[in-house]
C-alpha cells in the first residue's frame, strides 16, 4: 500500500468516528457538531486535494505492517474528538469562535500554499520564493498546525495539545529540515532562507553581514 491510502483512510473516516462517538455518548451539544463539520470537511477536501493536486512524498509504499502502524499513530488525532464527546464538556461560545477562525486560516493556509507549490512546480520546476512561500518557508505545515490547534482548542483538554508537540517533533520538524537540505542545491537558497522562516513568516527582511539592499529597496 501507499502512505498516501493510509492517509486518506483516516482523513475519510473522521466524520464517521465522531458521528459514532456522538450516537455513543448521546452528546448531540455545539461543541461535537462544530467539531464534526470543521474536521469532517478537512478530512473531505484532503480527500478532493489528493484528486487534484497529490502530494508526492505520499506516493511511497508501505509495508501492511508499517501501514497498520502508521494509522494507529495517524489516529492519535481522534483523541481530540473523544475527549470532548466522552467528557461531555461543551465549549464555551468564544473559544468556539476562536477554534472556527483558526481553522479558516488553517485551511486557507495549508491547501492554498500546497496548491502553489503543485502547480508551479508542474510548469516551472526551481525553487518558489513568491507568494504564500515569500516570508515562510513551510506554510502549507503552519496552516495543518493551526487546523489541528483549533480542534485541540475545542477539546479543552492538554492531551491534544501534547499530541501536536509530539508530531511536530517526529513528523513536521524533520520533514522541514529535511527540506530547506533539499533546496540548499539551489545557489539563491542562502539568501532565501535569509529573508524567510521556517514555519512563521518572517517580517523583517535580513541581510548578510557586509550585503546591502538592492536599489529602490529598503530594509523593512
Amino acid at each position: 500500500m501507499k502512505i498516501k491510502h493510509v492517509i486518506n483512510l483516516h482523513k475519510g473516516t473522521t466524520a464517521f468516528f465522531v458521528v459514532a462517538l456522538m450516537v455513543a455518548y448521546q452528546n448531540f451539544g455545539v461543541g461535537p457538531w462544530v467539531y464534526l463539520a470543521l474536521h469532517g470537511t478537512y478530512g473531505l477536501v484532503w480527500l478532493l486535494k489528493d484528486r487534484l493536486y497529490p502530494d508526492k512524498q505520499w506516493e511511497q509504499t508501505l509495508p501492511a505492517a508499517t501501514g497498520l502502524l502508521t494509522f494507529g499513530m495517524i489516529g492519535l488525532y481522534w483523541v481530540a474528538p473523544f475527549l470532548l464527546i466522552s467528557r461531555g464538556v461543551e465549549p464555551p461560545l468564544p473559544l468556539v469562535a476562536g477554534a472556527i477562525a483558526l481553522n479558516i486560516l488553517g485551511i486557507f493556509l495549508h491547501y492554498a500554499s500546497d496548491a502553489q507549490k503543485y502547480f508551479t512546480l508542474k510548469y516551472q520546476p526551481g525553487l518558489i520564493t513568491e507568494g504564500f512561500f515569500a516570508r515562510c518557508r513551510n506554510t502549507n505545515y503552519l496552516g495543518e498546525i493551526l487546523i489541528y490547534f483549533s480542534f485541540a482548542l475545542l477539546a479543552m483538554h492538554w492531551l491534544p495539545f501534547a499530541i501536536m508537540g509530539l508530531f511536530a517533533a517526529v513528523v513536521f520538524v524533520p520533514n522541514m529540515r529535511k527540506k530547506d537540505q533539499s533546496l540548499s542545491r539551489y545557489p539563491e537558497f542562502a539568501d532565501y532562507r535569509l529573508r524567510s522562516g521556517l514555519l512563521l513568516p518572517r517580517l523583517f527582511k535580513t541581510y548578510r553581514a557586509g550585503s546591502q539592499p538592492t536599489a529602490g529597496e529598503t530594509p523593512n
